[in-house]
C-alpha cells in the first residue's frame, strides 16, 4: 500500500478528539473553525457532551460523514451506574451518535468481575441501537491478564468496540495492551472493534498500530471495527495527504 492509500486510510479511522477540562463554547467554535478547511473528513468527533450539538451543527455545515461521540462516566470511571445511565440518555437526545464509556476499572482491580459486568449490562441497554465503545483504561490495569480480562468482559456485554484509554492518565496506549486487546477481540466469534486511544500523537505511531491491527485480527483496519482517538493528527494527516498529491 503506497504512503497516500495508507494516510487517506488512516484518517478514515480517526476519532477526531477534543477533551479539555476547562474548555468553553468560544474555545470550542474556533477549535471547529480550525478544522473547517480540511479536504477530508475523520470519522468521528469526540467532545464532551455539553458541546455535542455546537459540534452537530459544525459537522453539518461541512456536510461530512463523521460520527458524533461523546464520553460518559468520564474520566474516573466510578459514577453510579443510574448516573451514568442518564448520562447516556442525555448525550443521545442531544445526538450523540456514539458513546464512549469508561469501564469501572477499579472495581475489576477489586476483584469485583459481577458488579462490572452489571454496570456493562446497564450500559448497554441504555446506549440502545448506538455505537458503545468501552474505554478499559488499560494504562491503570497493571498486568496483561487485567487487560485480557476487562477485554473478555466488554465483549461479553456486547459493546461495539473495546477502547484502551481515556487520556486522562499517566501510560495511555501500548503496543503490548493493543497486543493482548486485540488477541482477545481476535478470537471473539462476532465483529468486535478496537479503538486506540492516549498519548497518540505521530503518524508512525498510528500506522504501526493499523499495522498490528491488521496482524493480529487479519482484517483490513476500516472505520467500522477500528478507531485511533487523537486531538493532533487530524491536521497533520490532511496536510501530508495534500503534499503527496503535490
Amino acid at each position: 500500500m503506497t504512503n497516500q492509500l495508507k494516510l487517506q486510510q488512516l484518517i478514515k479511522l480517526l476519532d477526531l478528539t477534543r477533551l479539555t477540562d476547562d474548555d468553553h463554547a468560544a474555545a470550542m467554535d474556533l477549535w471547529l473553525q480550525q478544522q473547517a478547511s480540511a479536504p477530508h473528513s475523520p470519522a468521528a468527533f469526540c467532545v464532551y457532551p455539553q458541546f455535542l450539538v455546537q459540534t452537530q451543527l459544525f459537522i453539518s455545515q461541512q456536510a461530512w460523514p463523521a460520527k458524533l461521540a461523546t464520553v460518559v462516566n468520564f474520566p474516573a470511571g466510578d459514577a453510579a451506574v443510574d448516573v451514568v445511565v442518564s448520562e447516556i440518555q442525555s448525550a443521545l437526545a442531544l445526538g450523540a451518535d456514539e458513546i464512549d464509556c469508561v469501564l469501572p476499572y477499579r472495581q475489576l482491580l477489586a476483584g469485583h468481575s459481577e458488579q462490572v459486568k452489571q454496570f456493562l449490562a446497564q450500559v448497554r441497554q441504555a446506549s440502545g441501537a448506538s455505537c458503545l465503545k468501552v474505554i478499559i483504561e488499560s494504562g491503570e490495569l497493571s498486568t496483561p491478564q487485567q487487560i485480557i480480562k476487562a477485554t473478555e468482559l466488554v465483549i461479553e456485554s456486547g459493546a461495539d468496540f473495546v477502547k484502551s484509554s481515556t487520556g486522562k492518565v499517566p501510560i495511555g496506549i501500548t503496543n503490548e495492551a493493543a497486543r493482548n486487546m486485540l488477541t482477545v477481540i481476535a478470537a471473539a466469534g462476532r465483529p468486535v472493534g478496537f479503538k486506540a486511544s492516549g498519548g497518540v500523537r505521530t503518524v508512525a505511531q498510528a500506522l504501526e498500530l493499523v499495522a498490528l491491527y491488521e496482524q493480529i485480527t487479519g482484517q483490513l483496519a476500516k472505520p467500522e471495527l477500528m478507531r485511533i482517538g487523537a486531538s493532533t493528527l487530524f491536521g497533520e494527516i490532511n496536510q501530508l495527504l495534500a503534499a503527496t498529491k503535490a
